[in-house]
């Protein structure tokens, strides 16, 4: 009842979790994203992403390495097989290993199916449970050097899908715009 815990990812290659996901179908699947998804100077980057079928007594790692940063992981409501991470990317430098990825099979395989730019990763991802063919995704321009941090710009922005989130457009209808605050 939570009182006690017990430590069921301490001997993994990662240090920081950046967000985890549990099946609502069955109690024994969870999905882990690594990497701190903060971006101050002392963030951990993380090792990719891991499963485990059997309530965390074992762990596969399924890949996404060069994210660095995952912000986000979500499985779809009625199919353990489809699984969405949210990728911030790398924090000191621009890599092409950011924004929404999504697999179908649990994981042996993963497409990259939102791209912003290098500089430009996912921060936040939502599925509709009600539809999960819906999801928002919310981007974030930053680049972190260690005399400087930038924390905004174009890239940054709020995306949807209506297709299980094979594609994306933006969708920024009623939020504020300008260089300060995306586009």
């Amino acid at each position: 009842n939570g009182i006690t815990f017990d430590p069921v990812f301490d001997h993994n290659d990662a240090i920081g979790i950046g967000d985890f996901a549990l099946s609502q179908k069955d109690p024994n699947i969870i999905y882990v994203g690594t990497g701190e998804k903060n971006s101050s100077r002392s963030s951990y980057a993380g090792s990719g992403i891991y499963k485990s079928a059997d309530g965390g007594k074992s762990w596969t790692n399924l890949g996404l390495a060069a994210t660095h940063h995952i912000g986000r992981v979500i499985i779809h409501p009625q199919d353990d097989n489809t699984v969405w991470v949210a990728s911030i990317g790398s924090l000191y430098s621009n890599n092409a290993d950011r924004g929404v990825f999504k697999t179908t099979d649990g994981g042996k395989t993963w497409r990259k199916t939102l791209f912003i730019n290098d500089s430009t990763g996912v921060i936040d991802l939502v599925v509709n449970p009600a539809n999960p063919q819906q999801l928002l995704a919310a981007s974030w321009e930053r680049t972190r050097k260690s005399w400087n941090f930038k924390g905004n710009g174009p890239g940054s922005s709020i995306y949807r899908s209506e297709d299980g989130g094979e594609t994306w457009v933006k969708s920024v209808a009623g939020f504020p715009q300008g260089n300060q605050v995306g586009r």
